[in-house]
């Protein structure tokens, strides 16, 4: 099977490299190849002809997608549609990355503490929860995933979120302020579900032996705030630091983040393909 890959170089690109290695794995990422452009994509696709194309390669700078607007939706809705176009003129499966964002947010109060209490009682979002993004990151994916639905007969969606693994991530950053600080303050209202790119390519290597296409959520079981997310990371590491929980509104940002993005793996659950651990099992082999 011949697998081509874009955002090669990214933390999610290196562990699909690592997992698929017994593959003919064609690299690429955005020095290599603009999957914005049509007439890149085109030529490379059919030079190559792979049997699966995954789209790994993304503009994930929350921020600066409110302010680069035009390059965030070309690189996150034109690039997967011009990868879609061509994967089903090749008959390709497409695996496309998407994220928690596109959902939006879910109003769980207007204090910490009241965030902290309403969240115990929510549900984690499947697939069919309605989508209303609130930042141009999660507007660009969205339109990527409308993009792909329309032009791939043979796709694979999927949503992930709080993604950490070969390259830059929370989980790092958090350890590298540990070595020049003995206090972090941490966004305690803000809920999600951190996932290891490891548990991610196992689910798309599942998927990818079978003809399950459609739109998955894909994220490590349980729910966090990234307060909780990185008083676990220093528990682990027996770091000893102070963590102080903050709200939202103490540390702004250029785009919004929502409060509540909590994924059920619904649809992988109902094919028993769900084998995402929980994040805390996932962190641990992954420290």
């Amino acid at each position: 099977m011949k697998i081509f890959i874009t955002g090669g170089n990214g933390q999610l690109g290196k562990e699909v490299q690592r997992q698929l290695k017994e593959y003919d794995l064609i690299i690429t990422d955005y020095d290599t190849l603009d999957i914005s452009d049509f007439n890149q994509v085109e030529k490379i696709l059919y030079k190559e002809k792979p049997d699966v194309v995954i789209n790994c390669g993304a503009y994930t700078a929350v921020d600066k997608c409110e302010e680069e607007i035009i390059q965030a939706y070309k690189v996150n809705a034109l690039g997967p549609r011009n990868l879609a176009i061509i994967c089903e003129e090749l008959q390709a499966k497409l695996v496309n990355i998407s994220t928690d964002y596109v959902f939006g947010d879910v109003f769980i109060g207007n204090t910490l503490p009241e965030r902290i209490q309403v969240v115990k009682t929510l549900q984690p979002l499947k697939e069919d929860h309605p989508c209303h993004p609130v930042n141009v990151y999660g507007k660009s994916k969205l339109l990527g995933e409308q993009m792909v639905r329309q032009f791939s007969t043979k796709h694979f969606i999927l949503r992930t979120a709080w993604l950490y693994g070969d390259g830059n991530n929370f989980v790092r950053t958090m350890l590298n302020l540990a070595k020049t600080t003995d206090t972090i303050k941490v966004v305690a209202d803000q809920f999600g579900s951190p996932t290891y790119t490891k548990d991610l390519v196992w689910v798309i290597k599942s998927l990818l032996s079978t003809k399950f296409y459609g739109t998955y959520n894909a994220t490590c079981e349980g729910i966090c705030s990234w307060y909780e997310f990185a008083c676990k990371i220093f528990e682990i590491e027996n770091i000893n630091i102070k963590v102080v929980p903050i709200a939202t509104e103490e540390f702004p940002r250029p785009a919004k983040r929502p409060h509540y993005s909590c994924l059920d793996n619904f649809m992988l659950k109902l094919q028993n393909l769900n084998s995402f651990r929980h994040w805390e099992d996932a962190l641990k082999d992954y420290l």
